[in-house]
């Protein structure tokens, strides 16, 4: 057995499944799920026509480095929303398919990563949990940055020790972050990029929850974008993962791209050749059609803002949140009202049959603190009428 393995820990789910194992919740009262981050919008019918419509592609085994016409798509979305020029990203080089984020953002570590001279994986915290995972089984240690309501929810990569970068082979970021949706500008995108050249890591950069943002005219950047302003038209040590889960609501669709720099991805696709984990071509084809369209992605986002303005307006006269500018969820602290995140969540459930992710179970405790500990995660991700709903119940329990 892979020694590492004893090192993972429990899933967030699987911690929020026994916190509430003991728990009876009103009867009368439905369930209601703020706690996991699945889209529930519709699927746009485009997809689905596609998807259908392509089905005799089972019959075929699909190339590894996906067809030609989405690889083409993906580039062309890229140089459109970041603001590179046509052709900047080459679709050849440049981008490749992936059978979603989750999947490639835990196959890209073990793909980078040397174990030998004792690395370090830097990620933020809280965190998606693959990143800890994926440094753990690759033979890193983990190296969590912080991020606290201080730090603008973002981590302070400059408080980062020389001796730390020396070490540091792969960076995960995240932004919009996931749990707090907070948006690292173009500024911090370049100077990570300094850092990256001089101590010579690579920067896996998560931006799942990229189109989902609250000003339809101030989109987050992206890293590519950053390099690409800075001369850096080759994308080295860059490498962004994109998914249609959260953009386009197909989280069983499973489909994403890993895009940036040649050479990394030149090895990451010898890497999963061997891995086995190609895209069926009927999923190819209905993740070219979602790439090509950008209708249902603005109304989704209008969707997610008329939560947030719902939600905000009955919750923000009893707890302490704040609505952030990009992501779907909520990241409101509640030790204010004398609970941690796991009391709050288990107590919520157990008067109002709503669930929350304790913020601890995204987090860490690293450099005296667990800066998740007195928050709870609440994904905005149900229709409208059940969120308003929660937020009333939660209101009830809070009051």
């Amino acid at each position: 057995m892979n020694p590492h393995l004893i090192k993972l820990q429990p899933y967030p789910f699987e911690k929020l499944a026994r916190l509430k194992q003991s728990v009876t919740p009103p009867i009368d009262k439905p369930h209601i799920a703020l706690s996991i981050g699945e889209p529930q919008h519709p699927t746009p019918q485009l997809i689905k026509e596609a998807l259908i419509a392509n089905l005799s592609g089972l019959g075929n085994y699909p190339a590894t480095k996906g067809i030609a016409p989405l690889r083409q798509a993906i580039s062309e979305w890229l140089c459109t929303r970041f603001h590179l020029p046509a052709g900047g990203v080459d679709p050849e080089r440049n981008a490749l398919p992936v059978n979603g984020t989750r999947e490639a953002l835990f196959a890209f570590a073990q793909c980078v990563v040397d174990p030998d001279p004792k690395p370090l994986v830097a990620m933020p915290n809280p965190f998606y949990q693959i990143y800890e995972g994926a440094a753990l089984l690759a033979g890193a240690e983990p190296y969590f940055l912080n991020t606290t309501k201080m730090t603008g929810f973002l981590p302070d990569f400059d408080s980062v020790p020389d001796e730390v970068w020396a070490r540091c082979q792969l960076l995960y970021i995240c932004s919009p972050g996931n749990p707090t949706g907070a948006v690292m500008d173009e500024t911090v995108l370049r100077r990570l990029i300094e850092l990256a050249e001089r101590f010579d890591f690579i920067i896996a950069s998560d931006e799942c929850y990229s189109e989902l943002y609250a000003d339809e005219t101030n989109p987050p950047p992206g890293l590519l974008q950053a390099a690409y302003s800075i001369g850096n038209s080759d994308f080295n040590r860059c490498v962004v993962f994109h998914s249609l889960s959260k953009r386009s609501n197909a989280p069983g669709l499973r489909s994403g791209f890993v895009a940036g720099d040649a050479s990394v991805l030149e090895k990451f696709l010898l890497y999963r050749t061997y891995h086995g984990c190609a895209l069926s071509l009927p999923i190819q084809q209905a993740s070219l059609a979602a790439w090509r369209d950008e209708a249902h992605v603005i109304a989704n986002r209008e969707l997610y803002r008329q939560k947030f303005t719902a939600v905000g307006d009955i919750l923000q006269d009893v707890l302490s949140v704040e609505i952030p500018p990009a992501g779907f969820y909520l990241w409101p602290d509640v030790n204010q009202l004398g609970y941690d995140g796991e009391s709050f969540a288990r107590e919520l459930f157990a008067s109002q049959n709503v669930t929350v992710l304790p913020g601890g179970y995204l987090s860490r405790e690293a450099h005296g603190i667990n800066p998740g500990k007195n928050h709870v995660r609440m994904a905005l991700v149900a229709p409208l009428a059940e969120c308003i709903d929660a937020a009333n119940r939660i209101k009830e329990f809070v009051t």
